[in-house]
Parts: structure tokens; sequence; C-alpha cells
């Protein structure tokens, strides 16, 4: 079959709404993803205006040319809200809606409608905006690690870059100064392009949703909901990873008489003091530790390459903390902790077997201490 470009114009057109159904029908079903709705409704726009752009000469040049080119840039415009809405960036409505505005008030100007070469500069500038702006919107947000971010970047630069190769070209090569383009050679080549940017687009934005699912998936599934903090099994396999590069020190916390304050207070007070305790631990622990919940009022972080010395000064500093928690609506209540500390290499439960041990000892000696384990297990403050 011969690719000319009516038939190139109706696969693009086809393929791009097939793309911006699916993206609505996402966005219907996860409402939260709103750049999914912006990114479904740019690729509906790019098929309308694909559809006037192919019915030149058939149709009003006003709708083959001046709609249709506003169609498109507001495509593009809703490419770029896209790539603002999926990185939590306020929209708003007048720069997505400048490109088309611009466009139409120019058509307006007879000298600028009637000249092609003025056309094709004005579109190409504005087009190649909106996608340099969405590529920099995603790379800028390039700390949040989705596989998919950077070739979705890189994708939209070079996008930009092609669109704007067409402003020098069409100021240097001949081109008739007025009128529109026949050449379906070239028809043929924009549609073909525009088809692969629109497919490519597309999929990688669709993995880009999918990945920060996942991620956020990840995360739920590894964080206390109460504290928010390393839940049990995001603190194992963070051990286990820090355990393989060489001896770590391992700091078991367990705040003391926690039963009596839920009995006592009730709760509700019981929560708040494990959350006050993990926000008074977090501001004292060395920047980069792993902490982590282990369960009920017990707690546990990770020391890589710490010696003895230096656990038992971190925990001291813990204990203090702890100790000058003083909440002003319950004057009566005080909160200590007892902390068990292990160091050593090879497998995690090993050493959270030593830790447990070295906190029963603190438990067993009064409680608000902290017990090195060791040969013989020893209090050391």
């Amino acid at each position: 079959m011969k690719l000319d470009a009516p038939t190139l114009v109706t696969v693009t057109v086809f393929v791009t709404v097939v793309m911006g159904a699916l993206y609505l029908l996402s966005w219907s079903q996860t409402r939260r993803t709103r750049a999914l709705g912006f990114l479904g409704t740019a690729q509906v726009s790019g098929a309308l205006a694909a559809t006037l752009f192919g019915l030149r000469g058939l149709v009003p040049d006003w709708l083959s040319i001046g709609l249709a080119n506003a169609v498109m840039l507001a495509a593009f415009g809703l490419i770029w809200g896209g790539a603002r809405s999926f990185e939590g960036r306020r929209i708003a409505v007048l720069p997505l809606a400048a490109g088309p505005l611009v466009w139409l008030a120019a058509c307006l100007v007879p000298p600028f409608y009637a000249s092609l070469g003025a056309r094709v500069v004005l579109a190409s500038a504005i087009a190649g905006l909106y996608c340099a702006l969405a590529a920099r919107t995603l790379w800028h947000h390039r700390g949040e690690r989705l596989p998919s971010r950077a070739p979705a970047a890189i994708l939209l630069a070079s996008e930009a870059l092609l669109i704007w190769t067409r402003i020098p070209a069409t100021l240097v090569l001949p081109a008739p100064p007025v009128g529109t383009p026949t050449d379906p050679f070239w028809v043929a080549v924009l549609c073909f392009v525009a088809l692969l940017y629109s497919v490519a687009v597309s999929v990688l934005f669709m993995a880009l949703a999918k990945e920060r699912l996942e991620a956020e998936q990840r995360r739920v599934a590894e964080t206390d909901p109460l504290t928010g903090i390393a839940n049990r099994r995001a603190l194992g396999a963070e051990a286990r990873r820090v355990l393989a590069a060489g001896p770590v020190a391992l700091l078991l916390f367990d705040l003391d008489h926690f039963k009596r304050v839920n009995d006592t207070f009730g709760h509700a007070v019981g929560d708040a003091v494990l959350v006050g305790f993990c926000a008074a631990a977090g501001q004292v622990l060395p920047e980069g530790t792993a902490f982590g919940r282990l369960g009920g009022e017990e707690f546990a972080c990770l020391l890589p390459g710490a010696g003895a010395a230096r656990a038992v000064a971190v925990a001291e500093t813990v204990r203090h903390a702890v100790a000058a928690m003083r909440p002003d609506l319950l004057p009566g209540l005080s909160v200590t902790v007892s902390t068990g500390i292990a160091v050593g290499a090879g497998e995690f439960e090993t050493l959270l077997g030593l830790a447990d041990r070295a906190l029963y000892q603190a438990k067993a000696q009064g409680r608000d201490r902290v017990v090195l384990a060791g040969p013989e297990l020893r209090r050391v403050a």
C-alpha cells in the first residue's frame, strides 16, 4: 500500500484518537492523576487538528489553516500542562492558552495570514516552546527516580528541536512567500513524524504514571502507617543491604512502661507518644541513618561502619532527647527509652538477637539506660 499523505493523515488521526481515548479512560479510573486527563485531551485535540489539516482544499482556509493550527498549538500546550500536573505544579490557564490566542490574533493581520513563511515560523516557535517547557518540567523533577522520566524529557526536547528546525529552513530554503504547502512528499513526512512522536510520547507518559503508582505502592508497603518511618520489612531489607558492605551498629529502642501510658492516658496519647519519639529520635540521629519501627513500641536504627563508642554516644543522645519530651497538655506524662546495642557483621537476625538480649538486660537493670552486647553484657549508661 502506498503511504501517501491522505493515508498517513487518516492513520495519524485514528492512532491519536485511540491513544487519547486510552488516556481519558485511565483518567476516569484514577481521577487523582489529572495529568492523564490533560494528555488525553491533548491527543484528541491533535487528532482534530490533523483532520482539519487533511481537509485543506475541501474546507475554508480559516478552518484548515487558522483553526487547525490553533487547535494543534492548544494540544502542545496541554502536553505542557500534563507535565506540570504530573509533577504537582500549579496549572495556570493563561500560559496554556497564550499560544493559540497569539496565533489567532496574528491570523487577523492580512500580511501575516497571506505569508506561508510567517505562519510556519510563528507556529513552529510556539509549538517548540511548549515541547521545551514540558521537557524542562520533567527534567527539573528528576530527583524522583522514575525509569521513563529521562527518556520522556529527552524525547520532548528532541521534538522541540525538530520543530524549531523548520524556522531556519523556512527562512533559508526557497519557498513560496504566499499560499499553502502542496508537496505531497513533505506533507507525508510531517504526518509520519507527528505519528511517531504522538505514539512515543503517549507510551512514555503512560509508563511514567504506572511507575509512579508502583513507587507509591512500594512506599506504602515499606512505611509504618502511624509514624511514617520504615516498617520492619523495609528496615530488614536495608539492614541486609548495609551488612553486605561491612559491619554495622544496631540500636534497638523500647519505650519504657508503654502499656502503662496506654492504660492511664488512652491509646490516642500512646500513639502520640510513638510519633513524638520518632520525631525526637529523628532530630538527633545521624543523617542517612536507617530508622524503623519493628512493632509496638520497639524501634531500631542502623549505623553503618560505627564502632561501639559511637553507637553508645548516639544511643545516649537519643535517650536524653526522649527524656526531655514534656507534653504541655499532660504534665504528668514522662517518657523514657531503654536501648540495646549490638555491633558486628553477618546476618541481620543474629545481630537483632544480640541487641534484643542487651535490651532485655537494660529493662532488667531498671530501664532508661543503654546496654552494649558483647562477651559479657554490660550497662554503659
